[in-house]
């Protein structure tokens, strides 16, 4: 797939020089739409979280013309994402609040064009992510109420 890479950087030069507020409103809207999500952050600085959450944007925004290298960082992203307890289902959540987020910021930039540009960039950052997370079967599998329910 062929990324709109001008749209994308053009768009998010409009919100780079606000990095705190857009990290804080992504991750309000992330807890207030997606509340099981506040789980895997128990643990986690939010403001560190922010920073990292943002030098990931910068260095796929900054790396869109050298697939190869992002292709190895986002790989790398997907497999430290397993340790942290991130599953499959969580990508389309952080998607949709990252896609919500950027609207926020972007206002009438946020065209229907600028939405999809951003929706097929998040769309390959997961699929690459996902290649790199080796989950194994048993971190994939439902986890039953209790030990008696598969008895």
């Amino acid at each position: 797939m062929a990324l709109n890479t001008e749209l994308l950087e053009q768009s998010f030069e409009q919100v780079k020089a606000r990095e705190s507020d857009f990290t804080a409103l992504f991750y309000s809207y992330l807890f207030a739409d997606y509340p099981e999500t506040k789980p895997l952050f128990v643990h986690a600085s939010m403001e560190e979280q922010g920073k990292k959450l943002f030098a990931s944007l910068v260095l796929v925004i900054n790396s869109l013309h050298q697939p190869d290298a992002l292709n190895s960082a986002l790989t790398g992203l997907g497999t430290r994402h397993v340790q942290y307890g991130v599953l499959p289902e969580h990508y389309p959540m952080v998607g949709n609040t990252l896609l919500k987020t950027l609207a926020s910021f972007l206002g009438t930039a946020w065209t229907p064009q600028t939405k999809q540009a951003w929706a097929d960039a998040y769309d390959a950052i997961g699929q690459i992510m996902l290649e790199g997370a080796d989950y194994t079967p048993t971190a994939l599998k439902l986890q039953s109420s209790s030990p008696e329910a598969t008895a």
